[in-house]
């Protein structure tokens, strides 16, 4: 029962809201007297009756904002627990600002950066506790009284943290629009990796067709991406991996040379790469892995660091910084879309999603779990020797 101000509540004359069918509803309750009133005398000496009329659009406001389903979500209310401290919750319906749209999410990945932020060990950390998920594929619902260029039935990127849900608001400024006829299990996994793989290729040395590019954890997510973006802008790539039952695997995927740890780089880069040596290279892993990488540089070569798969320090001998003036840098996706423009933004994802759609993008999926199995689809996630990406279904 709910009361105001001029028009308390009380056991004869009341708003009710109610909850039916899974969705919240308001209903008023007139008392008898009301009911005469309303009919029976003059319309100005009846004040329940001009009350009713004053407040008929409060009111009116309030119900259609309960009218929003409840949707579920992925909380997460501590670091570093194990089993995680993750749990599925039903949320109250989320009111829509006016610049804000309300998007159904289809479909999330789990990314090592969600699993790092569970573990508490990301760069950055969410106020506990918060809905999860670093990116994922929706549907528009519904847009604000101000918003322009979204509407609803749009399949949409939401470019914020938070994709483990049902349902969630995303300003204009984090939205982008994609075609239509995306797989969106494939459009769901677009944000992260795609991304960081288009911006390394673009943001450290220009690069030409012919040029080389040597990364480590090559049949990681990111690390595919970069094979097959570097294939279709004519690029060519030295690809270490740890298992050698992968070679076959990404070399069909478009890579030109694939090897184990093992191989020295030092020596072996030059002949691997037909006389040449590689102009960037790409580090996940760190520890020895990324200084073998680095030793297959050319001079005056970046060297861009942007995972730590391995948890083993980078260390740089002083001859790769005197003698072939490496330069090391690091890269960070979300740091690259607080400073890019919106328009940057934007057109990166617009050519990502562009070859999503020619087929030159695809990445594997090892499963896909219902969110209601959330746990069990971090566990699985967790597991090293997977061929693909796990999902959540919404």
């Amino acid at each position: 029962m709910i009361g105001s101000a001029g028009f308390p509540a009380n056991s004869s004359s009341s708003v009710w809201i109610t909850r039916c069918s899974g969705v919240w509803r308001s209903w008023w309750i007139l008392s008898i007297e009301d009911v005469v009133q309303l009919f029976f005398c003059n319309y100005r000496r009846c004040a329940r009756v001009r009350l009713f009329q004053n407040f008929f659009c409060f009111f009116e406001g309030v119900a259609r904002i309960l009218a929003t389903p409840m949707s579920r979500a992925c909380r997460l209310s501590a670091f570093g627990s194990k089993p995680p401290a993750l749990s599925v919750e039903t949320m109250a319906a989320l009111e829509l600002g006016a610049n804000e749209v309300l998007v159904r999410i289809l479909a999330a990945p789990i990314n090592p950066a969600d699993l790092n932020v569970i573990e508490g060990t990301y760069g950055e950390l969410p106020s506990l506790p918060c809905t999860i998920g670093n990116e994922g594929v929706g549907v528009v619902e519904r847009v604000g009284s101000s918003v322009v260029g979204f509407a609803a039935g749009q399949t949409v990127l939401p470019l914020a943290f938070g994709t483990w849900a049902e349902q969630m608001l995303v300003p204009t400024e984090a939205l982008v629009a994609l075609p239509e006829g995306l797989d969106p299990l494939q459009a769901a996994m677009l944000t992260v990796n795609p991304a960081t793989a288009w911006r390394m290729l673009h943001d450290f040395i220009p690069l030409q067709p012919g040029d080389w590019i040597v990364q480590n954890a090559a049949n990681s997510g990111v690390g595919r991406a970069v094979i097959q973006l570097a294939k279709a802008l004519g690029l060519r790539t030295l690809n270490v991996v740890r298992r050698a039952e992968l070679i076959g695997e990404l070399l069909q995927m478009g890579a030109d040379v694939v090897v184990t740890e093992d191989a020295d780089l030092r020596s072996e880069a030059s002949a691997l790469c037909g006389g040449v040596l590689p102009k960037l290279a790409l580090n996940a892993v760190g520890g020895a892995s990324a200084l073998n990488v680095a030793n297959a540089l050319g001079v005056g070569s970046p060297h861009v660091t942007y995972g730590a798969m391995g948890r083993q320090p980078l260390k740089i001998p002083n001859g790769l910084l005197i003698f072939k003036n490496i330069c090391f840098r690091g890269f960070w996706l979300r740091r690259w879309k607080e400073t890019a423009s919106l328009a940057e933004v934007r057109s990166t994802y617009e050519t990502l999603a562009a070859y999503l759609a020619a087929g030159v993008l695809h990445t594997p999926i090892h499963r896909v779990f219902p969110i209601e199995e959330a746990l069990e689809a971090i566990a699985e996630a967790s597991q090293e020797k997977r061929t693909g990406k796990v999902l959540l279904r919404m």
